[in-house]
């Protein structure tokens, strides 16, 4: 069979690895891939978002599947595109990758159908919005309705920088049209939770939860990034909790989909607060998340193109989907200056016979080397019996990738095991 996987980011690289376990899959297709991608499978030069030429390749090329991983081409209709041409797609067709692209739907979702989430406000004019900020609580979260490259949530800690955030977005429009409407929600506390999900519609089976590292720097400081490294499991997320989870959370909102008329077929990643109060969304995305995917996969004990076609086909309640007794930790190599401005084009140095998974994120291939070309350049993951091992595993990979600039956190997982000390 031939597949094409739509992306080009170390998530891509994670699903591609597993994909190659299967036997029946003769050639893979990445659009547009990477410099890393790139020794997996053939990288074709098509934007993610440039549906017309996906399409195109698909019947030049007589792709048999297709899997559609970020949320730009998701919410844009990539997979409507591909199944009416006759192309069986894992992925949501674009009114149910709405549960992504606008904040204000999903929202408006959780209210209807008493699905736990933080209080919001929903504001289109910036006199009201900035009016509310010097009122409200704070702290407060001000989020871009629209897809923002996930920079568009502000947790603001005083009322300068919500009013800096609500300006930006709606007067100084940073984030284009996503940002002319603003949800305001309360700012929740607690640990936080990833959980992506294979659901077609009618059943939902949770992966690994799983613990992402957002901001730049150890012990949580510096800016907001696409994520710096992840664990899993996450030691927070107990059995009690998944249970409570599956019957508050999980299934109310594939049930609320359904009743909507947007069927959800994909990956359904929520990320959770688990508040005094109980777990709560803090925000859904229509597909596997970056770089928990990078942790979560090489758990994966069945074969992944098996459950994504059961997906595609609304049988997985045929299908049992397994998981190693094992953990996983990923930590991301990054470009010096990262969230910011960074320089590219340096020659990359991998080891020979790495002890674990590199998946490549942000790399270029020129005269035939590896070289950077992102600000996440790569994640080194390790798989082991224990998160300390994991972890340990994971940086002593880190530490064999050389590059000129190169820097990474040097505490991912230290939160997870103080958790596990406390439970």
């Amino acid at each position: 069979m031939k597949v094409m996987v739509i992306g080009g980011g170390g998530r891509e690289h994670a699903v591609i690895r597993k994909l190659k376990e299967n036997p029946e899959i003769t050639e893979i297709f990445a659009l547009p891939g990477n410099g890393g991608i790139a020794a997996d499978a053939a990288c074709v030069p098509i934007g993610a978002k440039d549906i017309a030429s996906i399409v195109s390749f698909a019947e030049d090329n007589g792709i048999d599947y297709a899997v559609v991983t970020p949320d730009d081409p998701l919410v844009l209709g990539c997979v409507d595109a591909l199944e009416e041409i006759g192309v069986p797609c894992f992925g949501p067709r674009s009114e149910a990758a709405q549960i992504e692209g606008s904040k204000v739907f999903a929202k408006n979702l959780m209210k209807q159908y008493g699905i736990p989430t933080a209080r919001y406000e929903v504001f289109t004019d910036p006199e009201a919005a900035l009016a509310y900020v010097r009122s409200c609580p704070i702290p407060i979260v001000v989020k871009a309705d629209g897809l923002a490259l996930g920079k568009g949530v502000v947790v603001a800690r005083s009322r300068e920088e919500a009013e800096q955030a609500v300006r930006e977005s709606m007067e100084n429009h940073k984030f284009g049209k996503s940002g002319e409407r603003l949800v305001i929600e309360e700012f929740l506390e607690g640990p936080e939770v990833s959980v992506l999900a294979f659901t077609d519609g009618k059943t939902i089976v949770p992966m690994v939860s799983s613990m992402d590292h957002k901001c730049a720097w150890d012990g949580d400081k510096g800016p907001n990034t696409g994520g710096m490294g992840t664990v899993a499991p996450n030691p927070y997320y107990t059995r009690a909790l998944a249970k409570r989870c599956m019957k508050e959370i999980f299934l109310p909102t594939v049930a609320a989909m359904n009743a909507e008329g947007r069927p959800f077929k994909g990956c359904l990643y929520f990320g959770l607060m688990l508040t005094k109060d109980g777990p709560k969304v803090i925000e859904y995305n229509c597909r596997f998340g970056d770089p928990e995917t990078q942790v979560v996969l090489p758990l994966l004990e069945t074969d992944l193109f098996t459950v994504m076609r059961a997906v595609t086909e609304e049988r997985l309640a045929e299908v049992e989907v397994k998981f190693k007794n094992a953990s996983a930790c990923c930590v991301i190599l990054a470009s010096k200056g990262y969230p910011g401005s960074y320089e590219k084009g340096y020659p990359i140095e991998l080891p020979a016979d790495p002890a674990g998974q590199i998946f490549v994120a942000g790399a270029a291939r020129k005269d035939g080397k590896l070289v950077t070309s992102g600000g996440r350049v790569l994640g080194c993951t390790a798989v082991a019996d224990s998160l300390p091992r994991a972890i340990e595993a994971a940086y002593a990979l880190a530490d064999s990738v050389k590059f000129e600039n190169a820097f990474c956190r040097r505490d991912i997982g230290r939160r997870a095991l103080q958790a596990k000390a406390e439970v």
